[in-house]
């Protein structure tokens, strides 16, 4: 057992759990390498495509592995949590016994592609629309503990490199179990749609939420009976002080098959008019108009909630907005000037999951560089840093 860096700790698999979920030929590598003569060997670990680097999770339990079986392995980072890694370059160096190492490739790659991706991806959401903080909501699109896990580690990464750039990032998430990656104790949220279906209306499913948690800030979901402006306004109504406060939230989540209530096309043309009209003066792809001014969470959609809080009196009640805030639909708010204080989303999770993965490929064998024909590009480093190593 070992620490994680985040103070919760990492247990060391065992070698029957390692051997059964590893690729059969790094198993028989092993054996092989055990009945002809271990070898010290590096390997260079590293993706194809740019991220963000995260690799705290497979390093932690490499070293737990390690730790487990009695031997050391050297782990040297090249690239520091949160930082930008080019495309085939690699992330770090991992040396020691061919023998200790060769069976762990499959379980530690795992641990390092996706979560640089997905970091990758949080960074470019926070930084594309820096002044709204973010909600991590990746629970629910996770196959999994370890998936979520990772996702959530991810999401802090990544927002953490934006908030260097000035962005506001990520501030917490959806569930207990990956809050602590934010430095939260818990996760944030209030109701699912569920709850107001329940409720029989908006109004009473925030009267049940304040009542059994009145030191909660209440953030209400607008949306379920497709009346999201009436509705959020007479949950306001009802609750005065709150929303005077500040400690009040509306939450967009519109269907993506309408519009939000008493807009259409020309009024959310108008709408965008009103407020940024530059936004929609340009060349625009389709995907980018949808999200200006179509159905669902449009920019268009966020002006009119906010336009209608202002003119009822409430501008201290914030705009929370969900439904696909991927990495374009963030810069297109941005361009649109869009209002909206918190975004929730699992959007920073890979689409494409080939993308994620990760490769190791040997590149010293006892010292001397040698590669497989085709990754000759990765020598370059090996030689770079065998000729540091011997100059120090």
């Amino acid at each position: 057992m070992s620490d994680g860096g985040d103070g919760r700790p990492v247990i060391a698999e065992s070698d029957a759990s390692i051997s059964a979920r590893t690729d059969a030929y790094f198993n028989r590598t092993r054996a092989i390498v055990e009945k002809f003569g271990d070898a010290q060997v590096t390997y260079a670990v590293f993706l194809r495509r740019p991220v963000i680097s995260a690799p705290r999770m497979a390093v932690d339990w490499l070293r737990s592995v390690a730790a487990r079986r009695g031997t050391s392995f050297g782990i040297e980072v090249l690239h520091e949590e949160g930082s930008w890694v080019g495309a085939g370059d690699p992330i770090l160096y991992l040396s020691g016994s061919f023998a200790q190492l060769s069976d762990l490739e499959t379980l530690y790659l795992q641990k390092l592609g996706a979560p640089c991706v997905a970091a990758h991806n949080a960074y470019q959401m926070a930084a594309e629309l820096p002044t709204a903080t973010f909600l991590a909501m990746e629970a629910r699109h996770c196959a999994g503990a370890e998936m979520q896990d990772m996702m959530g580690y991810a999401a802090s990464v990544g927002s953490r490199a934006a908030q260097r750039e000035g962005a506001k990032g990520f501030i917490g998430n959806a569930n207990d179990f990956t809050a602590h990656w934010f430095g939260q104790p818990r996760g944030f949220g209030t109701m699912p749609h569920a709850l107001i279906g329940y409720a029989g209306s908006t109004v009473r499913a925030a009267e049940m939420f304040y009542e059994t948690y009145p030191d909660e800030n209440l953030t209400v979901l607008v949306d379920y009976f497709g009346r999201e402006i009436t509705d959020g306004l007479a949950v306001c109504r009802r609750f005065p002080e709150i929303a005077k406060a500040g400690r009040m939230s509306v939450r967009l989540d519109t269907h993506g098959g309408r519009f939000l209530e008493g807009l259409d096309p020309a009024e959310s043309y108008a709408v965008l008019e009103r407020h940024a009209p530059a936004a929609v003066r340009r060349y625009r792809s389709e995907t980018e108009l949808r999200h200006l001014v179509g159905t669902g969470v449009s920019a268009a959609a966020i002006w009119r909630m906010r336009e209608a809080l202002d003119e009822a009196g409430f501008p201290a009640v914030k705009i929370v907005a969900s439904s696909g805030f991927g990495v374009g639909k963030c810069r297109v708010m941005a361009e649109a000037k869009a209002p909206v204080d918190m975004v929730g989303t699992g959007s920073f999770i890979p689409e494409s999951w080939n993308e994620t993965y990760a490769t190791a490929d040997i590149v010293e064998y006892d010292g001397v560089p040698r590669v497989k024909i085709g990754r000759e590009f990765l020598l370059r480093h090996a030689r770079a840093r065998q000729k540091r190593d011997g100059g120090q």
